[in-house]
């Protein structure tokens, strides 16, 4: 399973905008900044965050963005799915009937399809609420030893 930026720059975007622990919307500007993520990337990645209904935004001056939901609810698959992110690990075209090959599935299709299932699984069982838990705990860290600054 390859996962593009857009789907790891979601997932952290989310995470950073639920770690302001804030009732007033908060601004892609300042999001930008934090997580070093370029401004236009995170305004295209909030367009379709806010389509599927994880985010709203908030015009003017003091606008920004607010969680739809409570973070508990938002799944990071949910969040990756979002912003049209494929979460699987076969590299066929899902709308291909024929599969990965000129004119048949692999030999080890089922294998991957079914890895691709455990990786979505697993995907749907973490959700923001509880990331934000286990940085707050100090357990979610970098290999390095850095936890996250948000």
């Amino acid at each position: 399973m390859k996962l593009t930026t857009k789907g790891r720059y979601a997932v952290t975007a989310m995470l950073d905008l639920c770690c302001q622990e804030t009732e007033t919307p908060v601004a892609l500007i300042d999001i930008s900044k934090r997580q070093e993520i370029s401004l236009s990337y995170l305004e295209q990645l909030f367009a379709k965050l806010r389509r599927r209904g994880l985010v709203r935004s908030v015009r003017g001056p003091g606008g920004g963005y607010l969680l739809v939901a409570a973070p508990a609810t938002i799944s990071i698959a949910d969040i990756i799915r979002a912003v049209d992110e494929p979460i699987q690990a076969t590299s066929c075209d899902e709308n291909d009937p024929e599969g990965c090959r000129k004119s048949t599935r692999c030999i080890t299709h089922h294998l991957w399809e079914r890895v691709g299932t455990h990786i979505n699984s697993y995907l749907e069982s973490i959700h923001l609420g509880s990331l934000i838990e286990e940085i707050r705990s100090g357990s979610l860290a970098t290999h390095s030893g850095h936890g996250y600054s948000p």
